[in-house]
């Protein structure tokens, strides 16, 4: 095969519609936006989710319950995780568990929980630990240290 001779997968190049270019191509006049009307003039975008100036779906619905603006999300980890990752002597904290990719994207503070077991001793940093995780990392000769 030689470089004249390639071209490319049947089907995978598709031409461009062009529309508003004379009643023969099937797509003149009003260039398949309808007849008049707020859609059928240039520039004419509508926001997400909005309904015609009928009241929209989520101003229509009661509202329930309270967010607090201020309210702190924790990144939890488990105890089982940090048994699987790390070895005896480790330092867990948010540079090592990102290195090893057991944290999501968004930057929240980590609280370890006391879900399944950890046998050895590890310095774990952490901005909160549940009694159990913290009374379980002590008792494989681990150090807890609150970090913020």
């Amino acid at each position: 095969m030689k470089l004249h001779d390639m071209s490319p997968t049947p089907g995978s190049r598709k031409r461009r519609k062009r529309v508003g270019r004379g009643d023969s191509s099937g797509w003149g006049k009003s260039a398949g936006r309808g007849e008049k009307g707020q859609s059928s003039r240039t520039g004419s975008v509508s926001r997400p989710f909005f309904e015609g100036g009928q009241i929209p779906l989520f101003r229509r619905l009661p509202k329930r319950g309270f967010k607090n603006a201020d309210r702190i999300v924790y990144a939890l980890v488990n105890l089982d995780v940090i048994e699987k990752n790390f070895a005896a002597g480790d330092v867990v904290d948010e540079t090592t568990l990102r290195e090893k990719a057991l944290l999501g994207k968004a930057r929240h503070a980590i609280k370890v929980l006391a879900n399944g077991e950890i046998t050895k001793a590890v310095t774990v940093k952490a901005a909160k630990f549940s009694a159990a995780a913290a009374a379980k990392i002590e008792a494989a000769g681990g150090k807890v240290e609150i970090a913020e």
